[in-house]
């Protein structure tokens, strides 16, 4: 039949007969793709696989099953452009649910229980008497809509049509025989359940909703009253978690009296809420020679170097919790991380007792808050978050009601207003950006390792070994287990792979590469005991990570409120009347992980292993095992995790070098430092003279990292060192440059110029003798001033894309920019004296842009959902601007700047104010005072 567009659409029922049992399942999704076949030939244009039938006595096949199967079914046989597929149905109501029909293949989705559910909510005055039932639905579809938005644009679609059938997910434990059917192409590395599990399970729930007995006395059987199964937080009858309420009692109990016999009741509590996880599903088999006495084991002081905190940031954390965790890290050898956010420069000095709360990681994420060059030169190591794995892909999000004006200041940010760090596509696009980053971090602090997180995926090994190859020291794979402090709740299930999967992939390649012994490598998702330590060595890792166990041995009791800014016991929350409650202790943590480290050693001992290093990578001591009562568990193939790799027995399976540094061929900033090192001793001026090629990377960025090392974020006095280049100059000019240097380049510089930076100036002007003009040329690459937190720039000629993306301070003038300029930007100030590309201003929560709009274009490209432009006039706003202009024309002899002032009553109708919509006491008119200053010509 036609509808009223012309279009016919034929409904297949996705039901089979419950009587037929677990054997139904797989001839329904194979009559399913059949009847859609012949729909399509038979020219119709759309086929509605609809649920709607299921009664008593008919079972439905679960949606994505037969929406995958049909997908395939059609690609197979040629028809699939000729039809859309249309799922009618009761199962999907969340976000996942619908980002998975849609990612294999469906163009639409009705969810036609979620919807009467919400006309059932609403009949019932759950959302109060102000709003209508429209509202009511529009509200639940533009949920689902920017949550598919959000999935998409991590995964780099920018249009549903890229997203739909395009199967981007991997597949932990369904059979190749159902993968093939339904998912074909989808990694899938350790097999699992298949049809007649599956068919069980609908079984299962079938019967739940349909097989209540009826009263003797004829009356209608009761109703079936659905309650909380537990999916996100712990119920007594619901789903299985990891963290049950006996764990968290007899772990809190353990970090309180440090008895050796609490601790053994914890572990007790722990393997009683398994099977959760793949290392539950594997067994340690004893060393051939048999074991060795206890005292024959490295001690617990060795293992616990071994251990670090996870990036757990402070505005995530309350300040109180994120320095127990430094503090008990410093006292036992190990390591914190300071998280995405910056830390406050105080916590670097050591308190009259002797503790340090200054994190030895320093965490640089795709968001640079408060990353500058005294931060970093801080740092025993540097760790470079690519990506987390408990929500891969997404980047940090700190809700606006945990940015208070502490936060708020570290960040260089505005108080309340959320902050959300750009995936990292934003300043690296290759494994050679990458390779830049590090490179960047190894100047900037020559002291310090540093560490790329990546995600445990199908692949990672891959990326490991070119991470391996860029020069990096660390490796983290992180699992999908845990997160943050700040997690929405659709950030917390269905992201990531387990750790065991990640380790284990990275491990092989690495040492298939030879590159194992150039790495260290770490591992963090859900580690809680000394087993936990045991496995991930086995498997090939060598650090071991700490997130949420961390957290509870400090106090939290898991509660799950941490993004609501509401925790109750001040670990998770900025709200001051909440951080007063803080009771952690640092001797809590100490107490636990010498908890854990004990009993890896006792395990050690029984297993015949003196030392951690002996271990790694040893998975000739593991074997799967059968589980009594899991029979879904016992359908699991962990063979490719056991597998052993090596052609040779001997080869290295562990880090054996201090550092994985490439050629060093004394780059010119060691030359720069060499002659300024007496200045910056001294804090006396100097001005040097060099000449710079495309080959000089980073220059200047040892230097600052030698200044922010010894003066902190203070720096030198304001122009103590005067570098004057000539040339052109290569990727990450003046990166991270401190207060009191000044860069004056005449030439021109590539990529990442001021990325970073925290203070200074940087001048690029092009040579006196030209043939261009400077406004219609680029003199400066992409990406500059990512994540820069102070300091100036001028620049005559224009920039490349993603100009001042997350600025967070400085102030900067050029003549033009491409695409996304003042993207995430947060701070500072910005005078574009030209042309533009698209998407200005897109998530733009602070700061001001002035931006000469000569075609009246800007208005289209502008990126609209934060921001507001408005036409300049006289007042202190041109005022600003002109004297931003005047110092541009001071310092580079821009010909566009003098044109500009020339003929200023011309010009000045012609700029934008480009300004975040923020309330008008947050506002800011103006430029702040230190930065007015530095604008003076």
């Amino acid at each position: 039949a036609l509808d009223d567009r012309g279009h016919s659409s034929h409904v297949i029922d996705i039901t089979w007969p419950a009587a037929e049992g677990e054997a139904g399942l797989q001839p329904t999704i194979r009559r399913i793709c059949a009847e859609a076949e012949q729909a399509i030939l038979g020219g119709c244009d759309s086929v509605v696989l609809s649920d709607r039938a299921v009664d008593h006595d008919r079972v439905s096949a679960p949606m994505l099953l037969a929406t995958g199967a049909v997908h395939h079914h059609l690609t197979n046989t040629g028809l699939r452009m000729r039809g859309s597929i249309i799922c009618e149905t009761g199962e999907a109501r969340d976000v996942h649910q619908l980002a998975c029909l849609v990612g294999y293949g469906a163009s639409v989705v009705y969810p036609y229980l979620a919807i009467e559910t919400c006309r059932e909510l609403f009949e019932k005055g759950e959302f109060g008497d102000d709003m209508s039932y429209a509202e009511v639905l529009y509200n639940y579809r533009a949920a689902l809509e920017k949550g598919l938005l959000k999935i998409m644009s991590k995964m780099g679609n920018s249009v549903l049509n890229s997203y739909r059938g395009a199967e981007i997910f991997e597949i932990v434990g369904i059979s190749s025989a159902v993968v093939a059917d339904c998912f074909a192409n989808t990694p899938s590395q350790v097999e699992g359940i298949g049809y007649v599990e599956i068919a069980r399970e609908s079984l299962t729930r079938h019967s739940m909703a349909y097989d209540l007995t009826a009263p003797e006395d004829g009356s209608e059987p009761p109703k079936l009253i659905l309650g909380d199964l537990g999916y996100y937080r712990f119920r007594r009858n619901g789903e299985l978690h990891a963290v049950t309420p006996p764990v968290i009692k007899n772990f809190h109990t353990f970090v309180r009296t440090n008895d050796p016999a609490d601790y053994a009741n914890y572990v007790k509590a722990v393997l009683e809420a398994t099977p959760h996880s793949l290392r539950n599903l594997l067994e340690i088999l004893p060393n051939p020679k048999g074991p060795v006495p206890l005292e024959e084991v490295e001690g617990i002081e060795d293992i616990r170097r071994r251990f670090t905190t996870a990036g757990m940031s402070l505005g995530a954390l309350s300040p109180e919790a994120h320095e127990c965790l430094a503090i008990a890290m410093n006292r036992i050898g190990g390591k914190s991380n300071s998280g995405e956010g910056g830390e406050d420069p105080e916590r670097q000095h050591r308190r009259p007792n002797g503790d340090l709360a200054n994190s030895a990681i320093k965490q640089v994420a795709s968001g640079r808050f408060g990353v500058t060059a005294a931060y970093l030169a801080s740092a025993k190591e540097i760790e470079i978050k690519m990506a987390q794995g408990a929500k891969p892909g997404e980047g940090g999000q700190l809700p606006g009601h945990k940015v208070s004006a502490y936060i708020a200041k570290l960040r260089h940010s505005v108080e309340g207003v959320t902050l959300i760090s750009p995936p990292p596509h934003h300043d690296i696009y290759s494994i050679e950006d990458l390779a830049q980053l590090i490179h960047d971090l190894k100047e900037v602090n020559p002291r310090a390792r540093i560490c790329v997180k990546l995600v445990a995926e199908t692949g990672v090994g891959t990326i490991a070994a070119g991470v391996a190859k860029a020069h990096a020291d660390i490796i983290l794979v992180s699992g999908h287990e845990g997160g943050t402090g700040a997690s929405p709740l659709s950030s917390v299930k269905n992201a990531g792979l387990p750790w065991e999967l990640g380790v284990a992939e990275t491990h092989q390649v690495l040492l298939l590469n030879g590159l194992r012994n150039r790495i260290t490598l770490r591992t963090d998702g859900g580690m809680r005991t000394g087993e936990d330590i045991i496995f991930a060595t086995l498997l090939g890792a060598e650090e071991y990570n700490f997130g949420t166990a961390a957290l509870i041995a400090s106090g939290c009791v898991y509660v799950r409120q941490c993004h609501l800014n509401t925790c109750p016991v001040g670990v998770a929350t900025l709200d001051d009347r909440l951080r007063a409650k803080f009771k952690g202790k640092p001797e809590n943590v100490v107490n636990f992980f010498n908890g854990v480290a004990q009993e890896v050693r006792e395990i050690m001992a029984r297993l015949g292993f003196r030392t951690i290093q002996e271990m790694i990578g040893r998975v000739e001591y593991l074997r799967q095992r059968e589980l009594a009562g899991h029979p879904k568990a016992n359908t699991l193939d962990l063979s490719k995790l056991i597998a052993d790799v090596a052609d040779d027995a001997d080869a290295p399976r562990h880090n054996t070098r201090e550092r994985n540094d490439g050629p060093h061929d004394r780059p010119l900033d060691d030359v720069i430092l060499q002659d300024a090192q007496d200045a910056i001793n001294e804090a006396q001026p100097i001005s040097l003279t060099y000449r710079v090629k495309n080959t000089n990377r980073s220059v200047g960025t040892k230097l600052s990292g030698e200044i922010g090392y010894q003066y902190g974020e203070t720096g030198l006095p304001p122009r103590t060192i005067e570098l004057n280049l000539s040339g052109s100059a290569g990727q990450s000019f003046g990166t991270f440059l401190a207060e009191g240097v000044r860069m004056i380049l005449t030439g021109e510089a590539n990529d990442y110029v001021g990325k970073g930076m925290s203070g200074g100036e940087i001048i690029v002007r092009p040579p006196t003798k030209r043939q261009f003009t400077t406004h219609e040329n680029s003199i400066i690459g992409n990406t500059v001033l990512y994540g820069a937190t102070g300091g100036t720039l001028f620049a005559a000629g224009r920039a490349g894309e993603r100009f001042a993306v997350r600025n967070s301070g400085a102030t900067a003038v050029v003549e033009g920019a491409g695409d996304h300029a003042c993207e995430y930007m947060t701070n500072g100030y910005i005078a574009i004296l030209g042309a533009t590309g698209k998407n200005f201003g897109a998530g733009m929560t602070g700061g001001v842009a002035y931006v000469l709009d000569e075609k009246e274009e800007l208005p289209d490209l502008l990126n609209t959902e934060l921001v507001d432009a408005t036409r300049l006039t006289e007042g202190a706003e041109a005022e600003t601007l002109k004297e931003m202009v005047e110092r541009h024309l001071s310092e580079t002899g821009s010909e566009r700047a003098q044109d500009i002032l020339d003929h200023w009553s011309e010009y000045l109708p012609k700029f934008y104010k480009v300004a975040p919509r923020l309330p008008k006491k947050s506002a800011t008119i103006g430029l702040d005072p230190q930065v007015a200053a530095s604008t003076k010509v």
